[in-house]
């Protein structure tokens, strides 16, 4: 038997010995990069924490001790020992593990994570509640280098140094973030990086200083001299944080000794530790970036299964053919050019390409500013990740009616990464912004002629919102509002972007039953007074809306207002959406059916809003 088999929980994890850990951390890895090779994942950001993983468990009871990531695609290791291993092959499968923390998953999860930059924030919460109602639990955040590219860690840390709770804060730092590190801070732990030497004087110093006060009181003195010394000033130490390390995190020794002392110190301690993303494995090693989250692939040669082409390659392909003829393009991103399909810009425009981190609020707010002095800035970004620069968009961008064009990536169900990532609450934002137009491609020739059309003819602010993957059977270009791709006189049928292949394809299930459903695909979804659509109602006296996003503030209701308002009478309505857009994770197929929103869903609401036709019976 493994020694793997044998760990269900952190108690498991301290009664081994180095010789049993050393091994177990080879199993770990191997049965990572087995299981990942089948159900896709976060790879080289899991093999980098092995051992920091199992030294924070040596230390902590994660059953009562509350552990909180950040991001939480680091956590696979923590799901494995804490009793799902023999659930793991369900990662990130419909009904199965989720690929990020989930309380309701396990008591040893303290806090869901899918975004980056709050764990300081959540944890000091945390240590707050317990000193509040007199707890015995430690609290512990753990966050990567690449989130602290994000405001919000800062104003975590900033609140934690002064607070004098009891905190741990790891920082681990694998430079980093999907892709390399940007920035500032970067370049600060690169310098701290190189001053190894400051927790072994730590251990050396506290053994001394129990013996008596006045050596106590000398070497704190020869201490602090000699920490201005050894390591750089450094912003964590000027905030107020009690600073450790750096400490190789591929040690286990020194990570448990050094977590321990972190610990017991019993104040707002930041814990910085070196790993390195990818760890144990040579081609996640040699192209962290590439298998930072991935599909299936050879466990051995780690050959990526092949994917089709994607609505954010032909971004990128799209934004480099207009950047040839216009100087003033430009893009920005957060840490997301592979994701966003705009690496290409960046090899071939290094000069209009920014990569400003995971700090999606200063991209909309410096898109903005490049916007007001004449460029034309492009910032693609994940729908789930813009909603964090929401305020920047109407205070920074809206107010003035500045030229800011938005790539809303992963538009829509995401599939596999779950509530955290699915795009569905885009449209309900982006409505409201002042002076925004949204756009919604259903092909990718549409995306072409809407992604021109909002960079040559637009000038205010702009939305092209579109989903993960490729296109459907649906891949012609109509850049009116409204267009109607299928006459009908029974019921009018509303849809935009890839849904529309959904609908195209309940109208041919219906046709089969004598209902002629009239089909309107939106590639403008605001403003819009849909006078297509209220001229098929009077039609049809029927609406039913489908859309891949949240009810509240979804198109199929401002179409209903519009009705009231323009005194269109309605027979029959519904609105087929998300409902309150908590959406688990699975495939989007699997979720359409789920959610009712797929072909067939489509279909048999149809014609329950047309039951009373004769040639529907």
């Amino acid at each position: 038997m493994s020694i793997l088999e044998t760990i269900h929980s952190s108690a498991d994890i301290k009664e081994l010995d180095r010789d049993q850990l050393g091994q177990l951390c080879s199993e770990l890895r191997q049965f990572e990069i087995d299981s990942i090779a089948k159900t896709g994942g976060h790879l080289a950001s899991n093999l980098g924490t092995v051992e920091l993983t199992l030294a924070i468990h040596r230390v902590y009871d994660t059953e009562k001790d509350r552990l909180v990531f950040d991001v939480g695609h680091q956590s696979y290791t923590h799901k494995i020992i804490t009793g799902r291993r023999d659930a793991f092959h369900t990662l990130r499968q419909f009904g199965g593990l989720s690929g990020f923390p989930k309380p309701n998953e396990s008591v040893n999860d303290a806090f869901i994570a899918g975004h980056a930059s709050n764990s300081v924030s959540v944890a000091l919460g945390m240590a707050r509640a317990r000193t509040l109602r007199n707890a015995d639990y430690d609290v512990v955040a753990l966050i990567g280098d690449g989130a602290l590219t994000g405001g919000l860690a800062y104003e975590g840390l900033s609140d934690a140094a002064s607070s004098g709770e009891p905190l741990v804060i790891i920082l681990n730092d694998n430079n980093m973030s999907i892709s390399e590190n940007v920035g500032g801070m970067s370049r600060l732990l690169q310098a701290l990086r190189i001053k190894p030497g400051y927790v072994n004087f730590k251990k050396w110093f506290r053994s001394i200083s129990k013996r008596s006060r006045w050596i106590y009181d000398m070497v704190h003195r020869t201490k602090e001299w000699l920490k201005s010394r050894i390591l750089p000033s450094n912003v964590f130490s000027e905030m107020g944080l009690y600073y450790l390390g750096p400490v190789d995190g591929h040690n286990l020794d020194q990570l448990e000794n050094a977590i321990r002392l972190a610990r017991d110190l019993e104040k707002p301690v930041l814990l910085h530790v070196i790993t390195r993303k990818g760890k144990g494995c040579s081609y996640a090693e040699a192209h962290p970036d590439k298998y930072h989250g991935v599909g299936s692939f050879d466990p051995v040669s780690g050959e990526l299964t092949a994917s089709g082409v994607s609505f954010s390659d032909k971004v990128g392909e799209y934004l480099c053919q207009l950047a040839e003829a216009d100087e003033r393009i430009s893009v920005v991103t957060a840490a997301m050019a592979g994701g966003t399909g705009t690496e290409c810009f960046a090899a071939k425009f290094p000069e209009r390409f920014f990569d400003i981190g995971i700090a999606e609020g200063h991209a909309v707010a410096m898109a903005a500013g490049m916007a007001k002095q004449g460029m034309v800035p492009v910032f693609a970004v994940y729908s789930s990740f813009l909603q964090r620069g929401f305020d920047m968009m109407i205070h920074d961008v809206s107010l003035q009616g500045l030229h800011v064009v938005f790539c809303v990536d992963r538009a829509g169900l995401v599939g596999s990464d779950g509530e955290t990532h699915h795009g569905i609450f885009d449209i309900s934002y982006l409505r409201t912004v002042p002076g925004m137009t949204v756009l919604c491609p259903a092909s990718f020739q549409e995306l072409h002629d809407m992604l021109t059309y909002a960079i040559q003819n637009v000038s205010g602010p702009v939305a092209i919102r579109y989903p993960r993957g490729g296109e459907g059977d649906y891949t012609d270009s109509h850049m009116s509002a409204e267009t109607i791709l299928r006459t009908g006189n029974d019921i009018s049928i509303v849809c935009y972007g890839t849904m529309v292949n959904e609908a195209l394809e309940a109208a041919e299930l219906l046709q089969t039953q004598g209902i002629q459903a009239e089909i309107i695909k939106l590639g403008l979804v605001s403003p819009n007074a849909f006078e297509v659509t209220l001229q098929s109602m009077k039609k049809t006296g029927r609406l039913l809306a489908v859309e891949e996003v949240c009810a509240a503030g979804c198109v199929g209701s401002a179409i209903l207002t519009a009705a009231a308002v323009s005194d269109v009478p309605v027979q029959q309505a519904r609105l087929l959406n998300l409902g309150d857009g908590i959406i688990p994770h699975g495939t989007a197929g699997e979720l359409r059916r789920l959610y009712g929103i797929d072909a067939a869903a489509i279909a048999n609401t149809a014609r329950e809003l047309c039951a009373h036709i004769p040639e529907a019976l």
